[in-house]
């Protein structure tokens, strides 16, 4: 179990840090590709779009395949992108390579996550989750430092010890016992269940927090560049807002066992509208890494309640953990590819207050759709 554990946490932790490694290089590619907003955006968004294409496909080769031949697809996948965003010429060649590699996570994340699952007892379950969970944010802690060490050596070098890192990952799998496959309800249910109320809340709660963090991951690093800031301090900037985010997620968790999935998450929401308002304003480099730290304080506040309350809902429906989680990368993919790739056009074509003020809007409306909510449920009561 040990063993199992360890497999996937290393596991999430390279896919998350590949992930994050983006923000560093976009001021990079900007000069050497003559890279605007809206390719940025484009880029970032590449990754998330293969994880939406390839959610309900990796539940199913999850459900019906069985976690380790899927989890073995995805370290491949990752092993390939990793060398084809190595050796990219071209920015066409780069938003490939960030796709094949959002295809291959969500296989890792559905097949790693569920395995991990069915071999944890019943009253441990949670707590593994969360170690997991943990794992990936200390990638995303490491994936600026990725970036940065790109940026002062080249992509070939340190894209390509990725892939060997992918390989030796996909050896320590091979040698693992595989689980067999269970009867299923199948992708069908997990459609049906995404009609239920319950389902279709966590489902947006849990996006939010992602379409938030797509923006920033764009138009951060590019106003930094602005400010004459280089690619090793802006992936400082986003270490240190993963650092932070890190420590304050698990306080968010354990407040949201206590107090209920909605007070962390109301807190996170009206934090999170206030920040959308304040990030276009600073006009000096330590204003913006200090807005971008707070903000991310606000969404840690519902990563996890929000992930808590969707796994709550689509274990209430009857599916298992590989489709369970297939919903999940499927809400997380969609927030970032709207936020990434929409917010960076928006911003391109107006200015980059605009996507941050849909953003406060979509937050407070949000907030108000949650005490409405509330307000009907005391009153039925």
């Amino acid at each position: 179990m040990r063993r199992l554990f360890w497999l996937v946490a290393a596991v999430v932790l390279v896919d998350t840090m590949f992930f994050a490694a983006v923000a560093p290089l976009l001021p990079h590619y900007a000069d050497e590709l003559d890279l605007s907003k809206t390719g940025a955006g484009i880029l970032t968004a590449a990754y998330p779009a293969g994880t939406f294409v390839g959610a309900l496909p990796s539940g199913w080769l999850a459900v019906r395949w069985g976690v380790k031949p899927t989890l073995l697809l995805g370290l491949s996948m990752l092993g390939l992108a990793s060398i084809s965003f190595a050796f990219a010429g071209n920015v066409v060649a780069l938003d490939t390579a960030r796709f094949i590699q959002g295809v291959g996570g969500a296989c890792m994340w559905a097949a790693g996550m569920a395995w991990l699952v069915s071999a944890a007892p019943v009253e441990r379950r949670g707590e593994l989750i969360g170690a997991a969970l943990s794992a990936a944010i200390v990638g995303v802690l490491l994936g600026p430092v990725l970036g940065g060490a790109a940026t002062l050596l080249s992509p070939e070098a340190v894209f390509s010890a990725v892939a060997v890192v992918a390989a030796g990952l996909a050896a320590w799998a091979w040698t693992m016992p595989g689980v067999e496959p269970e009867e299923s309800p199948g992708v069908g249910a997990m459609l049906r269940a995404l009609g239920r109320p319950a389902v279709l809340l966590g489902f947006w709660i849990f996006t939010i927090p992602a379409l938030f963090s797509g923006v920033i991951e764009v138009l951060v690093p590019l106003r930094l560049n602005d400010l004459e800031v280089s690619g090793a301090t802006i992936g400082l900037v986003f270490l240190l807002a993963a650092a932070v985010e890190a420590v304050v997620s698990p306080i968010a968790g354990r407040y949201s066992d206590r107090a209920g999935r909605m007070a962390p998450i109301r807190a996170g929401l009206t934090g999170a509208a206030v920040m959308a308002l304040v990030l276009p304003l600073p006009r000096t480099a330590v204003l913006v890494g200090l807005c971008v730290m707070l903000t991310f304080v606000a969404l840690a506040s519902f990563w996890a309640p929000g992930m808590a309350m969707l796994s709550d809902a689509a274990e209430n429906a009857g599916l298992d953990q590989a489709l369970a989680f297939a919903i999940s990368n499927l809400a997380w993919a969609l927030g970032h590819v709207f936020g990434a790739g929409v917010g960076g056009a928006v911003a391109d074509a107006t200015s980059d207050t605009v996507p941050y003020a849909a953003l406060a809007v979509l937050c407070a409306g949000t907030l108000a759709g949650l005490s409405l909510r509330r307000r009907r449920q005391a009153v039925s009561a």
